[in-house]
């Protein structure tokens, strides 16, 4: 201890409170340059203790979310901290995918366009054919039925079973989620499953019904175990990102 006062803010500290508001306030803005995000719609959230969490508002397009607008929330979906209201989906999804997948800290769902349009094909599934893609070798879950808006317990509890530890689901005829132990790690994996589904969309679309080339399983899973030892690669791209928007983008954070 160095004897210097920690100030908390409804049982989290004012530091992480911080951190955790530029992270996901920074991931929001760089999805929403990056076309992933869908009018004021879809959420990312960041556990940052026992039952509080940081989540974006509703009614906030992603390209506009300064850190200040992040909300703080309890378990029960109550405003703990921020100047705006939680979106129903959101809290009933992100806080059950939370409390079954110890493993989720951070929980990332969007409609982002290359990897919905797998979502939508009967049986789609994300081939093992480019080095995107293996990174996610073993990660995946897919939820192969669709009941509507997640605006109850019952489908939010349904939803957060089907991820079952893994770290991204294909939501069928919906969207995906991707989770994490940080928000720059699961941003960094959000940015390249939409690269790797991207590929495939435009290989299926070149190949003319010839087979995509499959990767076998052992080098498929020594890929993945390469780019898991290069984590560091997570942290520097969500640096990047806030450097990036310190310069287009002051008073964002």
């Amino acid at each position: 201890m160095n004897g210097t006062a920690q100030t908390v803010v409804h049982g989290v500290s004012s530091a992480a409170l911080v951190a955790g508001r530029e992270d996901l306030a920074a991931a929001l803005r760089w999805s929403a340059r990056l076309g992933l995000n869908e009018g004021v719609c879809n959420h990312y959230s960041v556990e940052l203790a026992p039952d509080r969490y940081l989540i974006n508002p509703q009614g906030l397009h992603w390209s506009e979310v300064r850190a200040a607008d992040v909300l703080l929330i309890d378990g029960a979906g109550q405003v703990l901290d921020g100047p705006h209201p939680l979106e129903p989906t959101a809290f009933f999804i992100h806080s059950w995918i939370h409390r079954l997948n110890p493993h989720a800290k951070a929980v990332l769902h969007t409609h982002m366009p290359y990897a919905t349009a797998l979502t939508l094909v009967q049986g789609g599934r994300m081939e093992w054919c480019n080095q995107n893609a293996l990174r996610f070798f073993g990660r995946v879950a897919f939820d192969d039925t669709y009941n509507g808006l997640a605006l109850d317990d019952a489908e939010g509890r349904r939803i957060a079973s089907q991820l079952n530890g893994h770290d991204v689901m294909f939501m069928a005829s919906h969207g995906v989620t991707v989770v994490g132990r940080s928000v720059a790690w699961a941003f960094d994996d959000l940015y390249y499953l939409e690269r790797a589904c991207m590929h495939q969309v435009l290989a299926v679309q070149a190949a003319g019904g010839r087979a995509l080339r499959r990767v076998p399983d052992e080098l498929c899973a020594a890929t993945a175990a390469q780019i898991a030892g290069e984590r560091q690669q997570s942290d520097m791209f969500m640096a990047s990102v806030k450097r990036m928007l310190d310069r287009d983008e002051p008073g964002w954070r």
